[in-house]
């Protein structure tokens, strides 16, 4: 059984920081792109950032420069790093992974919660 747990989520002041965390554990044959989406109320999930296994990593436009995702291939781990935080950034935050257990399949962690107070 494949799991993303992640973690690192809480309530934050408008301009502080975070940084996410997000393992993947179970029998994991290999993982390619691991990324990072974000569901605020009343609103549909969007893409926040992506990273290659090779560590190429992509962002949604509105984000770039205040968020960076990095990754730790050996802990099968994804991390987003996230500064100057301001108070539309308020949303549940989800970990997406495409993990190879056989074949490839599309995983999903539990989310968690950022709010970013005015």
């Amino acid at each position: 059984q494949v799991q993303l747990v992640e973690s690192g989520g809480g309530l934050v002041q408008n301009g502080g920081s975070l940084r996410l965390s997000c393992a993947a554990s179970g029998r994991i044959d290999s993982i390619n792109n691991m990324g990072w989406y974000r569901q605020a109320p009343r609103k549909q999930r969007e893409l926040v950032a992506i990273i290659t296994n090779g560590g190429i990593a992509n962002y949604a436009r509105s984000l770039k420069g205040r968020f960076t995702i990095s990754r730790d291939n050996a802990k099968n781990t994804v991390y987003l790093q996230m500064n100057s935080l301001k108070p539309e950034d308020t949303a549940v935050y989800y970990c997406n992974a495409h993990i190879v257990v056989g074949l490839i399949n599309d995983y999903w962690g539990q989310g968690t919660q950022v709010t970013v107070s005015s």
